[in-house]
C-alpha cells in the first residue's frame, strides 16, 4: 500500500506542472493618473496544447449606492449569473438594450433583481432610467487569462504558460472607432514575470454627469 501512495503521489506530481509565471500590467491616462476597471486580456499566439477546464458558474452582484453602479465595470464568465440589488432609498429602473442579453428591472428600495444569466460573451451597457447618469457594464468573455485593473491601475494575470502573447485593454472611456491598445510580450519560463505599461486616452467619465432633475424620483 505504501507502494502505491508514493507512486500515485510522483505521478500527481509530474502530472501538473506548477505554472508561477504572470504578467502584470500597469495602465495610466497620461497624466500622472492611474486607470481603474480597464479590461485586461492576454490572447497566446499559439493555441495552447490543451484547454482548461472553464470555471463553475458563478453568481455577481451589481449594487446600487448613492445613485452609482458599484462596480462600475463587472467581469463574468458566459453562463455565469448576475443579480442587481438596490441599497438606495430610492427607486431604480435597470435596464439594457445589449446584443447579448435585453432586460429591465424596477427596483424599489432593498430589493434586488432575480439571477441573470449571461450566455453569451460581449459587452452589455446597463442604464438606470430614472437617473441618466448611472450606468455599469457587464463584459462577459470566456477568455482565461483576463483581469480588470484596480484602483492603482494595475492587472495582474497568473498561471501563464510559456509563450508569446498579446495583451488587449479594453476600457469604457476609451475613444469609439480608435484602434484597441495591444502590445505583445514573451513568457520564458514557467517562473517568468513580465511587465507591460499602458498610457490610455479617455473620454470624461459619464457617471460625473449627474440628472439633477430626477435626483429625488
Amino acid at each position: 500500500m505504501r507502494c502505491l501512495l508514493v507512486v500515485a503521489s510522483l505521478l500527481l506530481g509530474n502530472a501538473w506542472p506548477v505554472l508561477a509565471a504572470e504578467v502584470t500590467v500597469h495602465l495610466d491616462d497620461g497624466r500622472g493618473h492611474a486607470v481603474s476597471d480597464a479590461v485586461v486580456m492576454l490572447i497566446p499566439d499559439a493555441a495552447p496544447a490543451a484547454a482548461a477546464a472553464p470555471p463553475a458558474p458563478a453568481t455577481h452582484v451589481v449594487d446600487q449606492r448613492d445613485e452609482t453602479f458599484v462596480p462600475y465595470v463587472q467581469l463574468l464568465r458566459p453562463g455565469d449569473e448576475v443579480v442587481f440589488r438596490n441599497s438606495d432609498s430610492t427607486r431604480h429602473h435597470v435596464y439594457s438594450f445589449a446584443a447579448i442579453r435585453t432586460f429591465e428591472f424596477v427596483l424599489r428600495p432593498g430589493e434586488s433583481s432575480p439571477a441573470l444569466v449571461m450566455d453569451k460573451s460581449g459587452i452589455a451597457a446597463v442604464g438606470c432610467n430614472i437617473h441618466d447618469h448611472m450606468i455599469t457594464y457587464l463584459f462577459v468573455s470566456a477568455v482565461p487569462a483576463i483581469a480588470l485593473s484596480g484602483g492603482d491601475g494595475n492587472a495582474t494575470i497568473g498561471h501563464l504558460a510559456p509563450g508569446r502573447y498579446t495583451a488587449h485593454v479594453w476600457h469604457p472611456q476609451l475613444h469609439p472607432g480608435h484602434p484597441q491598445p495591444s502590445q505583445s510580450v514573451t513568457i520564458g519560463g514557467d517562473a517568468d514575470i513580465g511587465h507591460l505599461d499602458f498610457t490610455l486616452s479617455l473620454m470624461p467619465d459619464p457617471r460625473m454627469f449627474m440628472d439633477r432633475e430626477h435626483l429625488d424620483y
